[in-house]
């Protein structure tokens, strides 16, 4: 599974990982940084949206010490509302700063999926600013 190649200018791709899943993710800022890793863990799950449904549109705002917190705690929620709510986003507005990020969501029912995640790790997570935007590698608990 490969979301974009890495000459685009954001993207992600899923990368080997023995025991979890992990992704690589890039992006020229923060806010498309959590964008495209939101897409990535969705694109693992191989989720099965709904057809038809009404459009579900959600305020996000977040508050972390560092960049590594913030993105674990975005994908953490987004998690939460597909494990409890059975929605998913496709459409992200965000602005975001190491330390926060604020926007909107906006998705739609999701009537399935073909894989699972327990949870968003800390196990081998960088996020690092780079002269091309920012890259990050977060594994996921499955």
């Amino acid at each position: 599974m490969t979301g974009t190649t890495s000459s685009s200018p954001a993207g992600f791709r899923e990368i080997e990982h023995t025991a979890d899943w992990a992704i690589e993710v890039w992006a020229p800022d923060l806010a498309g940084l959590l964008e495209h890793a939101a897409r990535g863990m969705y694109a693992l799950l191989r989720l099965r949206w709904a057809a038809e449904g009404a459009t579900v549109r959600r305020p996000v705002r977040l508050s972390a010490p560092d960049p590594e917190t913030l993105l674990v705690d975005f994908l953490s929620e987004l998690l939460f509302v597909l494990d409890t709510e059975r929605v998913a986003f496709d459409e992200f507005a965000l602005q975001a700063t190491p330390t926060r990020v604020q926007g909107r969501l906006r998705g739609r029912p999701v009537v399935g999926q073909e894989k699972e995640i327990k949870a968003v790790t800390y196990h081998n997570l960088r996020v690092e600013r780079t002269a091309q935007g920012w890259r990050a590698v977060v594994t996921f608990d499955v």
